[in-house]
């Protein structure tokens, strides 16, 4: 309970974060959570968010794990919504003004220059990401193919990460 204050905090500003997508938050996400507040460890985070990827809805709803772990359901309702609020009304009001600079010159030039930025930003969070989750060869392997299988074919991510929670039960131990 008295780690609420904290997690409103903290999820509040990682909120602000997400240009790009939630994976644009991960690596701030990972150093606030394990490194600055001590609230989980670098594997539990990773499982986390393995298992955000496998939930139905946004990927980021790990944050209600994430507040659920530290302090029960009250922590997992306030790093929901104090992630998605704040973002929501963000964008709700870029919107709005977005609309109205509709016939800006400038408007097109910054459109192109944030595509770029976002995928930085969420190539950072898988970088990040991947450190924790890359352990060695096989897990490299299975890295690079699900990478090529995800891209090159339709077939349905969830039965990667399946596939994966499989291998790990056999083959990682």
């Amino acid at each position: 309970m008295d780690q609420i204050p904290a997690l409103i905090r903290v999820f509040a500003y990682l909120s602000l974060l997400t240009i790009g997508g939630g994976m644009a938050a991960f690596p701030e996400m990972k150093v606030q959570i394990v490194e600055v507040h001590h609230w989980l460890t670098s594997d539990q985070v990773t499982h986390v968010y393995s298992t955000g990827q496998m939930s139905p809805g946004p990927n980021m709803m790990m944050v209600a794990e994430v507040g659920q772990l530290v302090s029960g359901f009250l922590g997992a309702l306030v790093c929901a919504l104090a992630f998605f609020v704040p973002t929501g009304i963000l964008t709700f009001l870029v919107g709005r003004v977005w609309k109205r600079l509709e016939h800006w010159p400038w408007r097109d030039s910054i459109q192109k220059g944030l595509g770029p930025v976002a995928i930085g930003l969420a190539v950072g969070g898988l970088i990040t990401f991947g450190k924790g989750a890359i352990t060695g060869w096989l897990t490299l392997i299975v890295g690079l193919i699900t990478f090529y299988a995800v891209v090159k074919t339709k077939i349905n991510p969830v039965f990667f990460i399946l596939g994966s929670a499989v291998l790990g039960l056999f083959a990682l131990r």
